[in-house]
């Protein structure tokens, strides 16, 4: 009897292995792969198109701390990253927590802020493009706005909030889901007992509210900096990385030296920065909120 257990055991293991190899292979093939074909790339002066390149060591990497134009991108990104982060966790989550309270039509609610989750990019820079080119500057000549009177797109110093504000109106659709999940399993109890001691609103969610929805926000907080620093989709559709420059962020200067300029070797290493720098702040923000949440248990 014993021996089944152990022969049947045995050949579960060797079909829960079989069974992970596919995958295995397929995300060797389409990341491990092309990550350490990425490092050793890097090292290169290679165009992207000849057949013949040279080993420079690390001259791709220092120079980039030379870059203006790099140290341009990167101060845009980072801006960008953080007003983006902000902007789409007060949205989402002052969503949820209106939508976790009675309000009636819930359901209606929750899926009108789904909603642009479901659109495209293009459809989403259409829609935007046309609101910045038309409804924008008649807004700005009734409420004589000098700012708002011609296309934000084509201005420098706002061009960037054009972006966002479409980055923002997309994004916030997913974390208001995730957010609201959360809320779904605070304890009702905990709220009730704090009510009876006469705490406030803004004591019972600093208290209870937000030790629960740590590891949500977490979630939400690494995947907008992912998000923000690799953007590159809504400033092509928008702005191409103009006016001037303005809006380049290093997604979009990292597409332009691979394949418009033939830097592709000083491309890469530019992308293997940006990677470092995701992957350092996201594992500190994670190590953050787990001290958090066992303290707050």
């Amino acid at each position: 009897m014993r021996n089944r257990k152990k022969v049947h055991h045995k050949a579960g293991q060797i079909t829960d292995f079989l069974i992970t190899i596919p995958g295995f292979l397929l995300y060797s093939f389409l990341f491990m792969v092309p990550v350490a074909m990425g490092f050793y790339y890097s090292f290169t002066d290679w165009n992207g198109v000849s057949k013949s390149y040279n080993i420079i060591g690390f001259q791709n990497y220092l120079k980039l701390f030379s870059d203006s134009r790099f140290l341009g991108s990167f101060r845009f990104t980072v801006k960008y990253t953080v007003l983006l982060i902000i902007g789409v966790v007060v949205i989402s989550l002052t969503t949820a927590l209106i939508l976790n309270s009675k309000l009636k039509f819930a359901g209606f609610f929750r899926a009108m802020f789904f909603f642009p989750a479901v659109l495209s990019l293009m459809t989403v820079g259409l829609i935007f493009k046309e609101i910045y080119y038309r409804a924008v500057p008649l807004l700005g000549e009734w409420l004589n706005i000098e700012i708002l009177k011609t296309n934000i797109l084509s201005n420098p110093d706002v061009a960037m909030y054009g972006i966002l504000i479409a980055n923002i109106w997309t994004a916030s659709a997913i974390p208001m889901v995730l957010f609201y999940s959360g809320l779904q399993n605070v304890p009702t109890d905990l709220y009730e007992a704090a009510s009876i001691d006469g705490a406030t609103f803004w004591q019972k969610f600093k208290s209870i509210t937000v030790p629960y929805i740590l590891p949500t926000f977490s979630m939400v907080f690494i995947l907008q900096l992912k998000d923000g620093l690799g953007v590159f989709d809504y400033i092509m559709a928008l702005t191409g990385g103009g006016p001037g420059g303005a809006t380049e962020s290093i997604g979009t200067l990292i597409y332009k030296g691979a394949f418009e300029e033939r830097r592709f070797g000083y491309a890469v290493s530019e992308s293997i920065v940006l990677l470092f720098i995701i992957a350092l702040v996201s594992m500190i923000q994670v190590k953050l909120t787990q001290k958090k949440e066992v303290n707050a248990a």
